[in-house]
């Protein structure tokens, strides 16, 4: 997985860990989720908008 073994990835999640919490993470997670369902949703109104002005 991008060339990180087990223990590189158990560093990231302890540092991650202490940097935010371990009740932030979930939230961290959520607002992250968020934020890409909103740009997914924002690249395809710009394509159908995109599509209509080609049709018209």
């Amino acid at each position: 997985m991008f060339g990180l073994g087990m223990g590189e990835l158990l560093i990231i999640l302890a540092v991650v860990i202490l940097m935010f919490g371990a009740k932030k993470i979930p939230q961290l997670g959520e607002g992250m989720g968020k934020a890409i369902k909103s740009f997914k949703k924002g690249l395809n109104e710009e394509e159908d908008k995109d599509d209509k002005n080609k049709n018209s």
